[in-house]
Formats: structure tokens, sequence, C-alpha cells
């Protein structure tokens, strides 16, 4: 018996370029499944009623149309339910596409993954499991049982950035990381933390904490240059109390990994990783924190890596 599939449309994705190529992504990948179902969702929670369907009919992938935050979605319900996930990379960063070669432009990437569903070509990938952030935007159920995440974690400075990013409406794709750098740099201060590792306690003032699964965030920023989704472990890097004039030197450095070499950078390798921010006491408010471009609350929380929790069909 072939495949049961079904594409998860996110329109919005890509300033509408989801919307507009969905058929003639649907065309290339009905060939290599035995059966396969559009689903169109404008919101997260229909989108999660059109999963929890499919699912109930037997599905055995789910293909993901969209950016970062629909394929969030789609890990979220791949990794709960063990369904094998694809993607096809509509949006405006495709971090965790660009994390497991998926060509960028999205017919290509159709075509490549319907000869990966032909073949029957499946990784195993590691996930993150985030636990204990307050006031999380995937709500209360997603804090009880830990949301999960598949690219990279971020708390301080880059995770403000993205906070403004995603209220930006020019300009598209990198260039819109790059305007909220500039505008977060005016208000950002180093705070306290605390991070608990696999290897003990470190406390330091820091300007941002980066817990890669994988290298990117922000539309291709490789954060984590090191980061492989199979290996069990985080890296994470800590940039240090850096003030405006060092962090406008080490930005540029962030686009080709060059920044790990900045005196201000530590990094590290942990499975489980929790970060406390605030006064060495631990009070005060806390940090906000973003994985794969979507807003987790604020600290404290725990992040921790499970080998082997999500199937990709990729090439």
């Amino acid at each position: 018996m072939g495949l049961t599939a079904a594409l998860a449309v996110h329109p919005a994705s890509g300033h509408g370029a989801a919307a507009r190529i969905a058929d003639a992504v649907a065309a290339r990948l009905r060939p290599a499944v035995e059966r396969l179902d559009v689903l169109t969702a404008t919101s997260v929670a229909e989108s999660r009623a059109l999963m929890s369907s499919a699912h109930a009919e037997g599905l055995d992938v789910l293909i993901v149309l969209g950016g970062d935050g629909a394929a969030h979605q789609g890990v979220q319900f791949c990794a709960d339910h063990d369904v094998a996930l694809g993607l096809v990379p509509s949006g405006t960063g495709n971090d965790f596409a660009r994390a497991l070669g998926t060509p960028p432009d999205a017919l290509t990437a159709a075509d490549k993954l319907a000869e990966a569903l032909r073949a029957g070509t499946r990784r195993t990938l590691d996930l993150g499991r985030l636990a204990g952030a307050e006031g999380s935007a995937e709500g209360s159920g997603a804090r009880e049982h830990g949301a999960w995440f598949a690219t990279v974690l971020c708390s301080g400075f880059d995770a403000a950035v993205n906070a403004r990013a995603n209220s930006l409406r020019w300009p598209s794709g990198p260039r819109r990381y790059d305007v909220a750098i500039l505008a977060e740099l005016a208000a950002f201060r180093p705070r306290p933390v605390t991070l608990h590792t696999d290897e003990g306690t470190l406390e330091l003032d820091a300007t941002l904490v980066a817990v890669g699964n994988t290298p990117y965030y922000g539309g291709g920023v490789p954060i984590c240059p090191q980061a492989t989704p199979d290996d069990g472990l985080f890296d994470v890097t800590v940039i240090g109390a850096a003030g405006r004039l060092q962090l406008l030197r080490l930005l540029p450095g962030l686009r080709t990994g060059a920044h790990l070499d900045h005196p201000a950078v530590r990094t590290l390798r942990t499975r489980t990783l929790s970060i406390e921010t605030g006064s060495k006491t631990g009070t005060g408010p806390g940090w906000p924190a973003y994985a794969d471009g979507e807003s987790q609350g604020v600290t404290p929380f725990t992040a921790t890596c499970v080998p082997g929790a999500l199937t990709v069909v990729a090439p």
C-alpha cells in the first residue's frame, strides 16, 4: 500500500507565496503518494484541527508548505504523533529547511521531496524540548507538556530582535532582521544570567544565549555553526556583556560564523540547559525566548535535547 500524505498550506507564508504555488507543489507531489490531501489553514488552531483529522484517517507523512513558523507547527504535530515530516520552503527565513539541505526554490524542493517519497528516504533527527517558560504563545497545553523546537532557541538580544522583526512589514527576508538589529541596539542592555548545564553552573553578565539543535536562525545566520541535529547534544553560543560598539563590530561575523572567534563569545555543548535571568538572586523580569522564530514566553526555562524525536523525509 502506498503512502497517505497531507500537504499543509499556510497561505500567508512568504507574503502569500505559499498560496500562489500550492497547486503546483501538490501536482509535483501527488504522483509520489497514493493519497494527498491539501490542508489550508489560516490559524494555528485550524492547522492543528486539520492535521488531527488527517491523522485519524491514517496519515503517514505531513508535508508543510510554508516558512519556519509553519514548520514549527508541523514539528509539534509530527513529533507527538509519530508522523514523518516533509518540508517545502516558502517563507522568509526557511532556517529548518536550510539545515536539512532542502533547495531554497519551492518547486525544486517539491521535486526533490517527491523523489525522496518514492525512494523511501528518511532521516531521524533530534529535537529540543522546552519547558518552564512563562507566557508562551503556544498556550498552556504546550507549556504543560513542553514545546518542541527544531532549530535554535534564543533568549536575550536576539530574541528581542526576533520580536521586532516579526512586527516589521518591510523589508522582507534577511534584511528585515538587519533593520531589527539596528533598532534593538539602542535599547538593549546585558543582564545577569545563570546557566545550568550538564557540566555545572555558569554565572555571567550576558547579551544573548542561543541554544542550537541546528546552526541557523534569523534567515540564515549560523549562530551555532557546528550544531548538528543527530548527535544528542545542543551547541550553545553565549555572547557576554558586549556594549553597543562591540556588538556592531561582532555582528558582521554572524553571517559567516566568524563571531565564534570574538573574545566576548563562548560556546559549550550540553544535553540539558536551564536559563535564569535577572539579578544574581534570580529576581527581576525575564528575558524573551524564541524557538524556531516563534515566541515561547520568557525566562526561566529548561531545554532538553531529545535524540531521534523526529523523522523527516528528505533527499
